[in-house]
């Protein structure tokens, strides 16, 4: 089902004993699958209003952040967080409340609105933020659509004077090193690091660090400076077929993560928007290269204080295993305390795996190190975790539930995810 209105999602809700709200379909588990009714928020797409004073943009929450990139970077204006992915909507960023490469400075994508607008099961819609209904709009940010349909959301976007990010690479010789970077380089805005997760030994954790600023009309090279805040066209390639099973192993993975540490030169250039912040993007149909089983994504976060323990922990585990990711990605957070969003002050690494068997079970292992290190995983990319490493991991759980009980008493959001994790 596809409403194309506010009245018409309502009267879909009023008349559903179950449902869920699904943005566009980017989250890697089952948090926007209902077993009976799934309502897809595409066709709420319109940019409403937009503030030139202030930043602020209202728009439906079915809207893509591709589609604001498209209208308000020519006119100099940015997400002020934004995920790996172009391509998801506002309601979903909300619900999953994602984070960027800048959470240690800006925080996550909740902490950019202003307000929205909620709709309940019984057909009401409840408008909500920091400081109206504060309790419902804390449990609606990372709430994973179990709450409600966001219908609309006031956002704040940040000015820029260029489509182009100055960035650094800078290599870590090992763990302790990348970390040492990390904390060095908190006056930067964006801070990513591509870490090698099967090296070992003295190479544990060896690493690329990305940093990065909006570049300055004044940065750009010279033939550039005439049109600032355009966006080169991207080629994208898509990739044909599914690859044979085996292809990403611990030796293609090794090779691989040989030549791209080498590949990361130190130094400082000038970048477009697009492959600074959504380098998958130009790939389409990329988890193709996984075969057809397909891939678990795992991420995780761990307190600061325990950090570079626990991430010992992980990268020795993973590279004992040999279930080598080569798109693993470390970064680190800022503080957050929220009821049930992701991030907490600590360091997150996010790493792709085949979905084998074998695979799925060495996952179990690497929940008890996050667990041991009072740890958590992310929802949106959740799709096989266990109900008690939920809990454990998000102590602000119980009042979320009381939240979510308070204004939908007769639990009419579910979704897959949330039946196989009893929340």
């Amino acid at each position: 089902m596809t409403p194309r209105s506010a009245p018409e999602a309502a009267a879909t809700v009023r008349q559903a004993d179950s449902l869920i709200a699904r943005g566009n379909g980017r989250s890697y588990g089952d948090p926007a699958v209902n077993r009976r009714a799934t309502m897809s928020m595409l066709q709420l797409d319109r940019m409403l209003a937009f503030d030139p004073q202030t930043g602020l943009l209202t728009c439906e929450a079915g809207v893509l952040l591709s589609d604001i990139l498209t209208v308000f970077v020519p006119r100099g204006w940015f997400p002020v967080v934004t995920p790996g992915t172009r391509f998801v909507t506002v309601g979903g960023a909300i619900g999953s409340d994602v984070h960027g490469k800048n959470h240690h400075k800006d925080g996550s994508f909740g902490d950019h609105v202003q307000s929205l607008d909620l709709l309940l099961a019984d057909g009401r819609v409840v408008t909500c933020g920091p400081e109206r209904e504060p309790e419902l709009f804390a449990a609606t940010r990372g709430g994973m659509g179990l709450t409600g349909v966001i219908l609309r959301a006031t956002i704040r976007l940040r000015p820029i004077e260029t489509a182009c990010i100055r960035q650094e690479t800078l290599r870590a010789r090992d763990l302790g090193e990348i970390m040492e970077l990390f904390e060095q380089s908190d006056d930067w805005t964006y801070t990513v690091a591509w870490i090698d997760c099967l090296a070992r030994g003295a190479r544990l954790g060896r690493s690329l660090l990305y940093r990065g600023e909006h570049a300055l009309r004044d940065e750009l090279p010279a033939d550039r400076r005439a049109s600032p805040l355009a966006r080169p066209a991207r080629r994208t390639l898509t990739v044909p077929v599914d690859a044979p099973g085996g292809v990403l192993n611990r030796w293609t993975v090794s090779a691989f993560n040989e030549l791209y540490f080498r590949s990361g030169r130190p130094g400082t250039a000038i970048v477009d928007i697009d492959p600074f912040f959504y380098p998958l993007d130009s790939i389409l149909e990329w988890n193709r290269i996984y075969g057809r089983a397909g891939f678990t994504q795992y991420q995780c976060v761990l307190p600061k204080a325990v950090s570079e323990h626990g991430l010992r922990a992980l990268l020795n585990a993973i590279a004992a295993s040999g279930a080598g990711s080569f798109l693993a990605v470390l970064k680190l957070f800022g503080q957050q305390d929220g009821l049930v969003s992701f991030p907490m002050e600590g360091y997150t690494l996010a790493l792709d795996f085949p979905a084998t068997v074998p695979t799925l079970g060495f996952l179990n292992e690497l929940d008890a190190i996050v667990t041991d290190h009072g740890g958590r995983l992310y929802l949106a990319k959740d799709a096989r975790m266990a109900a008690g490493l939920l809990r454990r991991g998000y102590p602000g759980l119980p009042e979320f539930q009381r939240i979510r009980t308070a204004w939908n008493p007769a639990g009419t959001f579910q979704s897959l995810q949330s039946e196989r994790l009893a929340i």
